[in-house]
């Protein structure tokens, strides 16, 4: 790779085929190419270590480092029972980011949540935690695991909702996410929304609950915990309770909080012979464009620039160590899809 110092806009511009021009308007967000271009450009410049006077000033204003004397080490912990979508996501961000600075980032499966104080001690001393330079922790770890994790004596980014704890965190923001759905079926006549989603496993979980008797509440409609399907169960049971709640409720519309229960709404309302939008407008909090409903109506979700602004916040910490604690939600757009139609006459 060549020497960070030394490369410029002819670097980039030659190694892409490029005028410098056009790598110049890439780089600072101006129109007259296209968003892949622009990607392409912004990633290259990202792996060779280039940054325009603009992101230099930003990176002083903010008292981050460019230019570290050493590496540093970093360990993004996840939960034990395995890696999803968002935890992959979240990685790939703070580990580009953490790379252009020459730092390094190991991932660690946090130890089961059933053992002992001692057995936690262990693991953390088995893999360094305390000689490293911070921690960045990740969602679905579960609360006994984690409040161990935040009593280390080390620095630490909370990549999701904070608890009350003293500690920096950064989030996607899945409240403004439910309020966006909402309001966009209320805008299409909705007023019977079916929420579906378990709100008892995870703080972001219950946080999307309480958001959306919100944004019901704001437009002088209820949300009932038993007119929704909020509880987790075996195959029969859940599509049991969906059946019935469709009968019942009636809904024109349904907002399934979490993408794991996508296929079961599918397959739900399948079973009573109902379709999907047809039948029901369908809005899904996907972390990602979902391979087998691609133009779902969601709003998007900003998973990895997250990770990216978590590894700018860790290092901000270690240059500003006694300043307040900061909880920052990274708010996405919205992608219109084709699962919600006009709400029918009443």
């Amino acid at each position: 790779m060549p020497n960070k110092k030394k490369i410029t806009l002819q670097t980039i511009a030659d190694q892409m085929g490029l005028t410098v021009h056009t790598v110049s308007k890439a780089l600072r967000g101006l129109p007259g190419m296209s968003e892949e271009t622009r990607s392409e450009v912004i990633g290259l410049a990202a792996r060779l270590g280039y940054r325009t006077k603009e992101q230099e000033r930003g990176l002083a204003v903010e008292r981050i480092p460019i230019y570290s004397s050493k590496p540093r080490r970093f360990a993004f912990i996840v939960p034990h029972e395995g890696l999803v979508f968002i935890h992959q996501k979240l990685y790939d961000g703070v580990q580009s980011r953490l790379a252009e600075f020459g730092h390094k980032l190991e991932m660690l499966f946090a130890p089961p949540d059933q053992g002992s104080e001692a057995a936690f001690d262990d693991w953390a001393d088995t893999n360094g935690l305390h000689y490293t330079d911070g921690l960045f922790l990740t969602p679905m770890i579960t609360a006994k695991i984690e409040e161990q994790l935040l009593r280390l004596p080390v620095t630490k980014i909370l990549l999701n909702y904070p608890p009350a704890a003293q500690v920096d965190s950064l989030i996607w923001d899945v409240s403004s996410a439910v309020h966006q759905s909402v309001r966009y079926l209320l805008d299409r006549g909705h007023r019977r929304i079916l929420y579906i989603g378990d709100i008892r496993l995870h703080r972001g979980f219950r946080l999307r609950w309480q958001a959306f008797q919100e944004a019901m509440n704001s437009a002088g409609l209820s949300a009932e915990e038993d007119c929704h399907l909020t509880r987790a169960g075996s195959k029969e049971w859940y599509t049991a309770m969906l059946s019935e709640l469709l009968i019942r409720e009636r809904p024109t519309a349904i907002l399934s909080g979490l993408e794991q229960d996508l296929a079961w709404v599918y397959y739900g309302c399948s079973l009573l012979g109902r379709h999907i939008p047809s039948d029901y407008s369908l809005i899904g909090l996907e972390h990602a464009p979902n391979a087998h409903l691609p133009d779902l109506t969601r709003p998007e979700m900003p998973v990895k620039e997250v990770g990216v602004r978590g590894a700018d916040r860790m290092l901000w910490r270690l240059s500003n160590p006694n300043l307040p604690y900061e909880h920052i939600r990274l708010q996405g757009g919205f992608h219109r899809g084709s699962t919600v139609l006009e709400a029918p006459a009443e």
